[in-house]
């Protein structure tokens, strides 16, 4: 899922991330154009196949937030929406015919636009940011960073994180308190930490293909010179990359069951648990009376 104010190329970058033409973009084409958005929450569903792999991707396209004049509670769409998943993959997981394998369409991963200020975040952000990561694995990004200087967007990142650990924001990979039992561990847990120290990764995205020194490559073209977009010294697009689709994908899908579903589980059927206590409660009183 992505989520972020109106403009900041979230279209765009899913795009980029897998090499295809997966969403349209709600850019622009010419200056006179008026301006497109998106007005509801959109799934779209691509089989992607690699070295004859089929994976089932999900992308979901959310409405900018911060729209409105008033942006009171503009969240809870969104969070209605990934509880929505969860209580349909409960109910599956309820029923006593249920299938061997659960068609799961709960929500592994939020990424979150943050806008290239350069200054902090804005009070909305850090209040839409909270609610999804309890409900979710939140990842912020820059959007557009190539807008920043070098010394600019360390500052920023910098900036961010003190206000995200300020304001008690659990974002993915979460914190691990469990002790090493092996290597294994150890060698994990430092890869998470080198993972929550790079957030909120710095990332440029575009769907135009450009010729860096003879070879062809996703870019843009600037006054300043060419982005490209895999080139490490220009953005992180490549470690966001790589931090989705291989080194902890499946463990997304694992922190979503164990943790936030989990939670939202133990809650419903508490919550279902008590329905039926004050149902036999009542029962009981209508049948001594």
């Amino acid at each position: 899922m992505v989520v972020g104010r109106t403009g900041l190329g979230k279209s765009t970058l899913i795009n980029t991330l897998f090499a295809a033409h997966l969403i349209d973009s709600k850019a622009s084409k010419k200056s006179s154009d008026p301006p497109r958005q998106t007005t509801e929450i959109i799934n779209s569903v691509t089989l992607i196949e690699e070295n004859g792999i089929n994976l089932k991707l999900t992308i979901t396209d959310t409405p900018g937030y911060g729209d409105q004049v008033n942006n009171e509670r503009c969240w809870e769409p969104i969070v209605k929406f990934v509880k929505e998943q969860y209580s349909s993959y409960l109910r599956k997981e309820l029923t006593p015919a249920r299938e061997r394998r659960i068609n799961d369409t709960r929500v592994h991963c939020i990424l979150f636009f943050i806008a290239p200020t350069g200054h902090s975040l804005a009070p909305l952000d850090i209040a839409v940011m909270r609610k999804l990561s309890e409900n979710s694995n939140v990842i912020p990004v820059i959007a557009k960073s190539d807008s920043l200087t070098p010394e600019e967007r360390l500052n920023f990142k910098k900036r961010i994180k003190e206000e995200i650990e300020f304001h008690g924001i659990r974002l993915y990979p979460l914190i691990d308190t469990e002790e090493d039992y092996n290597e294994a561990d150890r060698i994990e847990k430092q890869l998470a930490q080198q993972i929550r120290d790079t957030i909120p990764f710095a990332i440029v995205g575009s769907e135009m293909n450009v010729v860096v020194d003879g070879k062809t490559v996703r870019g843009r073209k600037t006054r300043a010179g060419i982005i490209n977009v895999e080139n490490e010294q220009h953005c992180e697009f490549v470690h966001l990359r790589n931090f989705l689709m291989r080194t902890h994908l499946h463990d997304m899908i694992e922190t979503t069951a164990s943790v936030h579903y989990e939670n939202f589980r133990t809650k419903q059927l508490l919550a279902l648990k008590e329905s039926n206590g004050i149902k036999n409660t009542s029962a009981n009183g209508n049948d001594t009376g």
